[in-house]
């Protein structure tokens, strides 16, 4: 014989207000974040048909219009160079907006090994820990005394470098696990810190104007270098030689050579602080900023100007 059960009104009421109580916490879950397999898919599938020199096919390159409809056809920014469209290449737009509980001034940043998290120092000494695919916060955590300054990576990205504006130097492994701590630059802010290619040296400059070469097995310092009239911002290593430059507040940007530490060259091709220097991959060619409004490119090669952009 069948069996008929009844059920009371009142268990399917508890049942259904438990079963809210779990959908609730996934719904709360839900966040907005950057899909990429459909323009990664895009690629693989039609890479097979192009040459490895792209740009002879920019005729053929499909125009993709600013509608919603065409966000389906989008390829990847890698594979969209030749486009002749920029918006399609590169962030027209920006994609989120974040917010940490304690709203202190962000001093600097870096993208963790793989590019999944980002990594941000405060004004107050701390680490904080995003999750860069869905925008959230995981994690924060005190690093140094007083404000951040600089963060730099290995190149074999084993390592993390930062700095603080009391001259504290720290090692930091890729779990975020301090490794080490120096003290240097008689106590003033240390700005900039660069490694060498083969990561064994790393340099650092502070508003002590000077520039100072580090051992990076043996932590200790090797050698400083003197010549700049006032406090320095920026520094960056050759990627191919051993070759150090620097900019500073004296409007001078400067070429070293580390093993000796005497100066190679002098440009002084600005009129006010200078901000950033920076080197294209080969070597060739140095790129600088300044505050009084322009970026210059120098050739090294031939040690002269190559253009300047206001």
């Amino acid at each position: 014989m069948p069996l008929n059960f009844k059920t009371d009104n009142n268990d399917r009421s508890s049942n259904n207000n438990n079963d809210d109580d779990q959908q609730q916490p996934s719904e709360n879950l839900k966040r907005k974040c950057v899909d990429y397999h459909n323009p990664a898919l895009i690629d693989l599938s039609n890479r097979l048909y192009f040459k490895a020199c792209r740009t002879s096919h920019v005729r053929d390159q499909f125009y993709t219009q600013p509608h919603s409809s065409y966000i389906r056809l989008m390829n990847l920014p890698i594979s969209s160079v030749s486009d002749p469209i920029p918006s399609t290449t590169y962030l027209t737009y920006m994609a989120h907006v974040t917010r940490a509980k304690n709203s202190y001034p962000v001093m600097a940043l870096s993208w963790t090994p793989g590019g999944r998290r980002l990594l941000t120092g405060n004004q107050e000494g701390e680490f904080t820990l995003w999750d860069g695919v869905n925008f959230s916060f995981e994690l924060i955590m005190s690093a140094h005394d007083t404000s951040f300054r600089c963060m730099c990576w290995s190149h074999n990205q084993n390592y993390l470098l930062t700095s603080d504006a009391a001259g504290n130097i720290k090692y930091w492994s890729p779990s975020i696990a301090p490794v080490q701590s120096l003290d240097s630059h008689n106590g003033q802010p240390i700005h900039a810190l660069s490694f060498s290619p083969g990561d064994a040296k790393f340099v650092s400059c502070g508003d002590d104007a000077t520039v100072r070469v580090w051992d990076w097995a043996g932590r200790r310092e090797e050698r400083v270098l003197e010549g700049h009239g006032w406090d320095v911002k920026t520094v960056a290593w050759h990627p191919r030689s051993s070759v150090i430059c620097s900019g500073s507040k004296d409007n001078l940007v400067k070429l070293w050579d580390p093993r000796t530490g005497s100066t190679l060259s002098t440009l002084y091709g600005h009129k006010n602080t200078v901000t950033k220097v920076a080197w294209n991959d080969n070597g060739n060619w140095l790129l600088t900023g300044s505050r009084d409004q322009l970026i210059k490119v120098y050739d090294i090669r031939a040690m002269r100007e190559f253009c300047s952009l206001k």
